[in-house]
């Protein structure tokens, strides 16, 4: 056997055994520091000021579990849907609102456990806001009016104020002048405020949010409507997800809940005052809301 023969049989017998040994390795425990547990939320608020109130909360859980946290920030609310979505998962864990986990919910994605709680209720309220000195002072007066939302797919912001004007006789798609997508309920009440829109649609009450920048806020943005009762949003995981894991989270954030880092992280992240357990069954009445309006979830989402 000649010298190049031996190399190559060396060569082949050393590509083999890495193989093996490939194989043999396992792959890192999920929530390992190798392995972190990809948790991703919406930008339902300012992106700077969610981001660090996320990463606040993760650490907390980190030194609550023991386990590790990689915490992000999607640009859109379906962003948060694909990353559950996706094969393998893109994130394990997801806080999504309350329409985009009907949806993912509905394509097998995400699994709720937990709800939110602000001013000491596990449901919230969307409002309709303009100029105080627009001369808009019901949803008839929309009409022909430019309309600012967080994202097409936010609860508060769009699907039920949507729903709202229709049944006032006002079709958002055909009647409104322009739909503009502001990114977050923070920059619709700016838009609002500044005379970028004329009327926009946030969670009740968006508007303390800049108020620190512009204390004149309540003054100048009035609200005209004000929704129905809507689901908190809260924390999911994906399916997937191990239970042992998933009761070790839930455990570990109700934990840090009441105590006052923990308090003060999830109200810079999502103006959460506490969380509840709940499972999937706490959003059919919204289920039963969207029925009732006739339209399909395929429509709502365009």
């Amino acid at each position: 056997m000649n010298l190049k023969r031996v190399l190559l049989v060396v060569a082949v017998g050393l590509l083999a055994l890495a193989a093996l040994t490939a194989c043999g390795k396992k792959a890192p425990e999920l929530g390992s520091e190798e392995n972190p547990i990809v948790w991703s939320f919406v930008p339902s608020g300012e992106m700077e000021r969610v981001a660090s109130g996320a990463q606040q909360v993760a650490d907390l859980l980190h030194d609550e579990t023991g386990l590790y946290f990689k915490t992000n920030v999607a640009t859109e609310y379906a962003g948060v849907i694909e990353a559950m979505c996706s094969d393998p998962p893109e994130a394990q864990m997801g806080s999504l609102a309350t329409f985009a986990y009907v949806l993912a919910a509905d394509r097998g994605c995400a699994e709720a456990a937990l709800v939110s709680v602000r001013y000491g209720s596990s449901t919230y309220n969307g409002q309709i806001i303009v100029r105080a000195d627009s001369g808009i002072n019901s949803i008839s007066d929309l009409a022909g009016k430019t309309f600012c939302r967080p994202d097409p797919l936010s609860t508060s912001g769009w699907i039920i104020p949507n729903l709202t004007m229709r049944a006032a006789g006002i079709n958002p798609e055909t009647d409104l002048a322009e739909i503009v997508d502001a990114g977050s309920h923070d920059a619709v009440v700016a838009a609002v405020y500044n005379g970028d829109c004329d009327a926009g649609a946030t969670y009740v009450d968006a508007r303390a949010r800049i108020e620190d920048d512009h204390p004149d806020v309540m003054e100048k943005v009035v609200v005209i409507e004000v929704t129905a009762d809507i689901p908190n949003d809260g924390v999911q995981f994906v399916p997937s997800m191990p239970q042992e894991l998933k009761d070790k989270i839930v455990n570990g954030l109700l934990a840090i809940a009441e105590t006052d880092e923990g308090k003060e992280a999830l109200d810079t992240a999502y103006q959460w005052a506490g969380l509840e357990k709940h499972d999937d069954s706490f959003y059919d009445p919204f289920r039963q809301v969207l029925q009732a309006s006739g339209m399909s979830i395929e429509e709502l989402q365009e």
